[in-house]
This record gives C-alpha cells, sequence and structure tokens, in this order.
C-alpha cells in the first residue's frame, strides 16, 4: 500500500493478542477516538487477533497476526523485522512484559521512537519483584524513550524498584465512555428498581434467576484467568450461604467473562452447590446493561493496574468491593464509592457483600459517589489527550488541532 509523503506519522501498536480484555479495550478506545488526521495506527499481535478486533472502527487500520510458537520462537522476530521495515513506523509502542522484548529490535530502527506501557502484572509476578524480569527491563531501558503506566501504583514502581528515570515515565489513567452506563443509573430515584427492570430485557439469563422478592446481585466483568481469583468470590459465596441459609433464595451472582479458568470455575461451582446462584454469562458485547443488572460489583483480583470494569461499574452507579491491590485503591475510597478487602481474604470478602447487599441505601451512597468520580476525573478525551501529548512530544509536533487542545 502507497502511502502519501504527507501522511499523518504512524503508531504500531505491539501486543501479545488481541483478545477480549481491559488492556485491548484501552488501545481499541485509544485508536477509536484519536483523530484520522493526527495519528495513523496498525496492531502487530505477537500471536493472534480474535473477535475483540472487529470493535476497532478507526478507517485503515491493519491488525497483523505473527502467530508465535509457545516458548522461544526466533522465526517470530523475523518476521516482526520484516514486517516494522515494511510500515515504517515513527512510534512502537509495546505493552506489558510479553512484548517488552521485541523493543529489542530498536536497535535497527534508526529514526523511530519507542514507548512501552505497563498496564499490569502477571500471575507469575505479582509483587513485580521478578529480577529477571527487572533486568530485562532495565537492559531495554536505554531503547525505550518512554514508559506509560496506568496507575500511579505502576508509575512508582518503575521508577522505585526497576530503576526507570522520572523523567522517562509517565501516569495516565484509562478512560471511560461515560454515556454508555451514566443514563441508565445515575438519573434513577431507585437504584433496585432499575436493575429490576433491566433484568428483565437481558438474554440469556436463566429463568427465574432472580424472580425472587428483593433479590440483589452481585457480580463481576473479566477475563476468566488465575490472576482475576473469581473462585475466592465463589468461596465467599458459599460462606455467605452457610452462615445464612436463608440468603440462598435472594442473594445471586454474575460471573462475566471467558478464559482458561472457566472449567475449573463450573467445577467448583458444583463442589460449592451454587449452581442455582450463580451465572456464568461468558463472554458478552452487552456490558451496559449487564451492569445496570447489578447491585454491587466484585473485583477479587490478586493484581491490577486500572481496572476498566471497576470504572465501567463506577460509571454505572455501582458501589465496588475490590482487593487492596495494584492500582485499586486509586479509584476506590474505602467507606466512600466501596470497599477495600484483603487480597485472597474469603471470609472479608463475604463480610464485605453481605453487609452491602443488607444495605440498599449505602450501596446508593456509595453508587452516586462513584457517578461523581468518574465524572470528574475519568474520560476517553482526557485519555486520548494525554497519549497524543506523548506522541507529539516524542516526535517535536508542536502543532495540535484545537479540537484535541486543553488547558
Amino acid at each position: 500500500m502507497t502511502v502519501s509523503a504527507n501522511a499523518p506519522p504512524l503508531v504500531v501498536h505491539i501486543i501479545f493478542a488481541l483478545g477480549t480484555g481491559g488492556l485491548e479495550n484501552g488501545l481499541i478506545n485509544i485508536i477509536n477516538r484519536c483523530p484520522p488526521e493526527r495519528y495513523r495506527h496498525a496492531i502487530i499481535c505477537l500471536t493472534r487477533s480474535e473477535e475483540f478486533s472487529a470493535r476497532i472502527t478507526a478507517p485503515g487500520v491493519e491488525v497483523i497476526e505473527l502467530h508465535k510458537k509457545p516458548g522461544h520462537d526466533p522465526g517470530m522476530y523475523w518476521r516482526l523485522w520484516r514486517t516494522l521495515r515494511r510500515l515504517r513506523p515513527a512510534i512502537v509502542h509495546t505493552r506489558n512484559l510479553a512484548a517488552l522484548e521485541t523493543h529489542a529490535l530498536g536497535i535497527l530502527l534508526t529514526g523511530c521512537k519507542r514507548v512501552h506501557g505497563e498496564h499490569g502484572r502477571d500471575i507469575s509476578d505479582l509483587d513485580g519483584s521478578n529480577r529477571k524480569y527487572q533486568l530485562l527491563r532495565r537492559m531495554l531501558n536505554p531503547l525505550i524513550h518512554r514508559f506509560i503506566a496506568v496507575s500511579r501504583d505502576l508509575s512508582d514502581w518503575l521508577v522505585t524498584s526497576v530503576g526507570i528515570s522520572p523523567d522517562k515515565v509517565v501516569q495516565i489513567y484509562n478512560g471511560v465512555a461515560q454515556d454508555s452506563f451514566t443514563p441508565q443509573i445515575s438519573e434513577a430515584a431507585d437504584r433496585g428498581q432499575v436493575a429490576e427492570a433491566v433484568r428483565v430485557a437481558v438474554p440469556g439469563m436463566p429463568e427465574g434467576f432472580c424472580d425472587a422478592p428483593q433479590c440483589r446481585v452481585v457480580g463481576t466483568v473479566g477475563r476468566l484467568a488465575a490472576v482475576k481469583d473469581q473462585k475466592t468470590l465463589l468461596v465467599a459465596l458459599a460462606k455467605i450461604f452457610r452462615d445464612s441459609p436463608q440468603r440462598r433464595d435472594t442473594l445471586r451472582c454474575i460471573l462475566v467473562g471467558d478464559g482458561p479458568e472457566r472449567s475449573a470455575l463450573q467445577k467448583l461451582l458444583v463442589e460449592l452447590g451454587l449452581q442455582s446462584c450463580v451465572w456464568m454469562a461468558g463472554d458478552r458485547d452487552d456490558i451496559p446493561e449487564l451492569l445496570a443488572c447489578m447491585d454491587v460489583f466484585v473485583l477479587p483480583s490478586l493484581g491490577e493496574g486500572i481496572s476498566n470494569t471497576v470504572l465501567e461499574a463506577m460509571a454505572t452507579g455501582l458501589p465496588v468491593v475490590a482487593t487492596r491491590v495494584g492500582g485499586n485503591p486509586e479509584l476506590v475510597e474505602h467507606g466512600v464509592n466501596g470497599l477495600l478487602v484483603p487480597v485472597g481474604d474469603a471470609a472479608a470478602l463475604a463480610e464485605a457483600l453481605q453487609g452491602l447487599a443488607d444495605d440498599p441505601v449505602k450501596c446508593k451512597q456509595m453508587g452516586n459517589a462513584a457517578v461523581q468520580r468518574i465524572q470528574r476525573d475519568f474520560d476517553w478525551e482526557r485519555t486520548v489527550y494525554s497519549y497524543l501529548q506523548v506522541y507529539d512530544k516524542l516526535l517535536e509536533r508542536t502543532c495540535f488541532p484545537e479540537s484535541m487542545e486543553r488547558t
């Protein structure tokens, strides 16, 4: 494909795979919302692209799959080099550990600026202390012009633990599409009535799942992976029902998402006797409607950067119960818009869920506080502007369209 000499600079985003996830959702939102006259974009997936790529609406975005084999795959680097040489990007932007080592090719990409994003840690390195991974970041640091962290927690870790110069680290929060969530809840006089009405229209919900009078629904949205620890949520529910058997008739849980832990979670449901109380909804495109079904949002993760689903739940007007890890305390102010609990503590999680499920007034107060926080601090326009500022400064571009200017 021939590119005009006057075409905007090309940013090539390198990620492990383009599937359902917070990192991928953020990437697609940035690309879709970037003014096309400002930058062009391409995505290189080291492995594969899935149906999630259909959410790209920006024109002319090429998505390339390199089909990396498990483990060490030297052929993948050759394919990546040929692709980058064909695309001739102005900026290469990698995300997370899986794509970090591709910056080694930066030695051969003269004139190209290089950015690396930290969006959260892997299950194998939840506290970021793995010496091998820290050494890799330090070795590649001279080849990387900017690090972008999605939370203050990750930003501080890059500086204090990894040893990256503060001048090279930029912290940018994700945004949330507020119009997709807040209208359903923020203007409602009775949060419970809204949730009850929405449940009737949600496709796939098991018949009679929420038919009990004053039914309360807790739920979570996320990839079914070990790091998300939906297992502890199920154990917490089982404890609630053991301690208060009558709640089995009025408390329900929705697990939205799919992933490698699905079979294990389904088996645990049977072992705990929760089949009638928990709906595993799978991957869904109607997240706003599913969030609107809930009374309390839960994030039991072992580690987090900044959770897109927490932001979306807050925008919906839900109180959030989250583990006190990573960027969660930057979003959830304990006792104000939700509750924070220790990691892996099913008893503490059960107590928090039970307390909110029993107190609709507190849920509404926390939900209103959550909406106010989202409206004040999080929107995609601000996020996209911040990313474009990083790109502009690296390329020494000084002409910014008025539509993207901020004071």
